[in-house]
């Protein structure tokens, strides 16, 4: 007996279809075996705007995942919680700690929000989840908790630091990715990639042992990537047998045309109200 389908649609980017509200941030809507999964939350407006306009029941949430602890990802945690008071939610620690992005000498906060946190931390013990290891909430659906960071040409991919003056560099510890498996391949959801998009691809086969990969969609923090990160991008994700590559978010343009001309997959630019059925 075949598995279910399972279906996607982004409910946040930066980019929308005619209609929706867009918005720097990211927001996966998740169906998959009789289960609902919010894999992050947007910045703040949009997830409600786009949910009514596409039929999306945030009501129904069985589970919120965070991929990590920044405002654009978890700024409408509040209003979730508020329409799904029983959904579980998983995320790394880390996600708590105060975060900035020094540019010039000027520091712009990019933490998780006060009222995103103390939603979280009002919840229940047993609906909060923090995640260290790989866990798998669903059968078929696994979290890969914090990523090994083992390549040499990806970094976090900005000026990311913990403190106001920019001492302290942020790893992006709380980092983390999604996938489900399906008869033929995975299905892997990532936030940012601040882990690299290399390195969450290799953590995620190693965990699996899989390494046909159905859909690779999501932010993959490429818009200050330089030719050969690039480059070297490229040549890693070809070690794998990738149907469909769907960058989105945080990507940038450069990376998006690049990867359309040195991949063999397919590649499309995802936006708000684009949705897939994965067999």
């Amino acid at each position: 007996m075949s598995l279910p389908r399972v279906k996607i649609t982004i409910l946040v980017d930066n980019k929308s279809a005619d209609g929706l509200l867009a918005e720097h941030g990211l927001s996966f809507w998740i169906e998959v075996d009789g289960k609902r999964i919010l894999f992050d939350t947007g910045q703040k407006d949009a997830l409600a705007v786009n949910s009514r306009m596409l039929g999306v029941d945030l009501s129904r949430t069985d589970l919120v995942v965070l991929s990590h602890g920044h405002y654009d990802h978890t700024g409408a945690i509040p209003y979730v919680l508020g329409c799904a008071p029983c959904a579980h939610v998983y995320l790394h620690s880390a996600a708590f700690l105060p975060r900035y992005s020094v540019r010039d000498k000027v520091a712009k906060p990019i933490q998780m929000p006060a009222d995103s946190m103390s939603a979280v931390m009002n919840l229940a013990d047993e609906k909060i989840h923090y995640i260290a290891q790989p866990v798998f909430p669903l059968e078929r659906v696994g979290i890969t908790g914090p990523i090994p960071r083992e390549t040499d040409f990806e970094d976090t991919g900005g000026p990311f630091f913990l403190d106001p003056i920019g001492l302290r560099p942020d790893p992006i510890e709380d980092d983390l990715a999604l996938w489900i498996q399906t008869e033929e391949g995975l299905v892997i959801c990532v936030g940012c990639c601040h882990g690299g998009l290399v390195n969450t691809v290799r953590r995620i086969a190693d965990i699996t042992g899989e390494r046909r990969i159905r859909v690779l969609m999501g932010g993959f923090h490429l818009s200050n990537a330089d030719m050969d990160r690039l480059k070297r991008t490229a040549a890693a994700l070809r070690e794998y047998d990738i149907a469909a590559l769907i960058p989105c978010h945080c990507t940038g343009d450069g990376a998006v045309e690049y990867f359309k001309k040195h991949l063999d997959c397919p590649v499309q630019a995802g936006h708000g109200g684009f949705s897939l059925n994965v067999p």
